[in-house]
């Protein structure tokens, strides 16, 4: 079982490592929704319910899906980190 300073440092490089990957699915993410929608904008991803295109498309949804588990995942893993630091969790 790691100490403390060793798991706050394993947190931190997952946390890094989910950044990458985030960046990296945005990317993938609104690259689909740019050939379904050309002027589509990484701010309309966020929001995609405006556009029926989107909602209507497979693809598009598995990888936003992909997207939104990430952020997920960061979520917790910065949870765990706040905690570590005595700041009380939400």
């Amino acid at each position: 079982m790691p100490d403390d300073a060793d798991r706050l440092q394993l947190l931190r490089q997952l946390d890094r490592l989910l950044n990458g990957m985030i960046a990296q699915q945005r990317g993938k993410v609104l690259a689909i929704g740019q050939a379904l929608v050309p002027a589509l904008t990484s701010e309309d991803v966020l929001n995609p319910d405006g556009y029926p295109e989107l909602a209507a498309d497979g693809p598009f949804n598995y990888e936003d899906g992909l997207l939104a588990g990430l952020l997920a995942a960061q979520m917790a893993v910065r949870a765990e980190l706040r905690a570590d630091r005595g700041t009380p969790r939400a």
